[in-house]
């Protein structure tokens, strides 16, 4: 359910906008973005579990948020976010 530190590093690397780079919105959706993908994968052997689904659901609401605002900010970098990441189809 959880990613492991190395995955993380992988995917902060991968969207960084600068060396160091740990809080832009690109960032933070990649990393909720592959937790939203793990817990997804969870529910299909756990499906009653509820207490994680709240959570899931935040994690969404979380991202749908800061995609709002990288839209609001920066539109080609929103359409390369979602590109990168396969959101939107």
């Amino acid at each position: 359910m959880t990613i492991t530190a190395e995955k993380k590093q992988e995917i902060i690397k991968d969207n960084a906008r600068e060396k160091g780079d740990t809080g832009s919105p690109e960032v933070q959706v990649a990393i909720l973005t592959e937790r939203i993908r793990n817990l997804t994968d969870h529910f299909k052997d756990h499906h009653k579990d509820n207490h994680s689904r709240r959570g899931l659901l935040m994690m969404v609401n979380k991202r749908r948020t800061l995609l709002a605002y990288l839209k609001k900010i920066d539109v080609e970098r929103y359409n390369a976010l979602i590109q990168k990441l396969g959101l939107r189809k």
